[in-house]
């Protein structure tokens, strides 16, 4: 498959991704930022299960087997002065040789005790807490939430972490672009969405939800997962590419004859909606715009057929805009909204800066518009 952009840079083939090292710096501020947790609530130790808080405690590791998991096969524990991974034996010399930062040791119990009515994993979590409290992403057995402030810790980016991003972002677009590059009528969902997971893994992208519709299904459904028809006269691709635990999101539509004439009234909407993301500004108040803008294009109903996307990161959402969202946007939050209305959608996945939205999965390449001083994509036309 010919890359869609010729003469590409070094960070813009697509070449194999080069893995991350773990950074200790990002990784020991996470670890004070864990421990003034324990100190505000008085809880004696913290165990992060989840696949989101796992890669942000180990500043973009991986916990995860199975792609479709919350959870994975690693837990990380921390209490006031221990650091630990805690795996089971199965997992402990892959997880030594390639997810363990220096500054986390490893902790290892055999998996058959996992079966157990107590297992050893538990036991081991009680007998560092010595009886006191335990903090968790997924409570279990008398465990308590994260308290609040844990939230924001994760949704605002560190300097590191928005690297990481705009590394992604950049990669995931430029699969997009090689895939529909590519595309051809007589190829089937299957085949469109195949070749955007191997354009996506070459470049060391999870391939973590790849929605793909043809010319008759598109209309349809608003979750397209891929099917054996073939894509037509037009196909939509969605991406939502994990790596480093962080997700982007993105969407794209290939024609081989006219673009949809709707296009510019849902680009305005979509704008509407980007213009309102400002530091302060409530999620809730980000999706009133947007319920506005489409009473003012005259689909007032689309809205409420299709949630209208939010606040990503370490989760594809970490919040969904709604009349109820009480989550307060700042500085340094990933955002990725998906307008749409019958047959068509817009999405790409940005960064909330104190001088604007900062597009991370844009290609120069791909065809575009100016929306409100924004390269918004177009459709890509091919014969």
């Amino acid at each position: 498959m010919k890359p869609f952009i010729d003469n590409q840079s070094p960070t813009q083939s697509s070449q194999a991704y080069i893995p991350r090292q773990p950074n200790e710096v990002e990784i020991n501020a996470k670890l004070e930022q864990m421990r003034q947790w324990l100190s505000h609530t008085g809880a004696k130790a913290i165990r992060l299960r989840g696949t989101d808080w796992f890669a942000w405690a180990t500043a973009g590791g991986s916990n995860t087997v199975l792609l479709t998991s919350e959870v994975g096969v690693a837990d990380i524990v921390v209490t006031a002065h221990d650091a630990l991974m805690l795996t089971d034996d199965i997992e402990a010399d892959r997880m030594r040789d390639e997810e363990l930062p220096a500054v986390y040791r490893l902790q290892v119990c055999r998996w058959v005790q996992s079966h157990e009515l107590q297992p050893a994993h538990n036991r081991f979590v009680a007998s560092l807490a010595d009886g006191g409290s335990v903090l968790s992403d997924r409570p279990q057995l008398g465990e308590l939430p994260l308290p609040a402030i844990a939230l924001m810790h994760k949704l605002l980016l560190c300097d590191a972490e928005q690297e990481r991003y705009r590394a992604l972002g950049r990669d995931a677009a430029l699969a997009m672009s090689e895939v529909l590059c590519e595309a051809q009528p007589d190829w089937t969902e299957y085949q469109l969405a195949g070749a955007g997971a191997q354009a996506l893994y070459r470049r060391g992208i999870d391939p973590a939800l790849i929605l793909a519709a043809g010319e008759r299904r598109l209309p349809l459904y608003r979750h397209p997962m891929p099917s054996a028809e073939p894509i037509g006269q037009r196909a939509m691709l969605v991406f939502c590419a994990r790596r480093n635990g962080l997700y982007a999101s993105l969407t794209r539509f290939v024609t081989f004859g006219k673009a949809s004439s709707r296009l510019p009234l849902l680009l305005d909407i979509e704008a509407a909606a980007l213009d309102a993301c400002r530091a302060d500004t409530p999620l809730s108040a980000v999706y009133q715009v947007l319920s506005d803008a489409y009473r003012s294009a005259g689909d007032a109903a689309a809205i409420e057929e299709h949630h209208q996307g939010g606040v990503t990161g370490y989760l594809a959402r970490e919040a969904i805009a709604n009349p109820a969202s009480t989550l307060i946007l700042q500085n340094r939050m990933a955002l990725a909204f998906n307008p749409s209305c019958t047959g068509l959608k817009v999405e790409d996945t940005f960064l909330l800066q104190p001088s604007g939205l900062e597009n991370l999965t844009i290609d120069p390449s791909w065809p575009a518009t100016t929306v409100s001083g924004r390269a918004r994509p177009l459709w890509l036309e091919r014969q």
